[in-house]
């Protein structure tokens, strides 16, 4: 490639081209790797997972809206986590939990 030949833009271009594979080399060399090892792995009757002794993280599913705010019903709490405002005022006030339900 004759760089002397191109011009301002196309060097500009080459060189933002140039920073992003360099930042990106070595994630893409290691899903390079992983790949290559996982197919080496199912060739043998195994997952990778079973032969490093890797744990697989289960995603959680969103949970779901079990109480509602009474001044804005879309306002919604599932019972996990820290108490809204609105239902510890609401408890507050004399309320209960399954005043509060959906």
């Amino acid at each position: 490639m004759d760089l002397n030949a191109l011009s301002l833009k196309e060097l500009k271009d080459l060189q933002v081209q140039v920073g992003k594979a360099i930042a990106t080399f070595e994630d893409r060399k290691k899903k390079a790797a992983l790949v290559e090892l996982e197919d080496k792995a199912r060739a043998m009757g195994f997952s990778l997972a079973e032969l490093t002794g890797a744990v697989t993280v289960r995603k959680r599913s969103p949970s779901v809206a079990r109480y509602a705010n009474p001044a804005d019903s879309s306002d919604t709490w599932s019972g996990r986590g820290r108490k809204p405002r609105w239902f510890i005022s609401a408890l507050a006030a004399g309320r209960s939990p399954e005043d509060l339900a959906i």
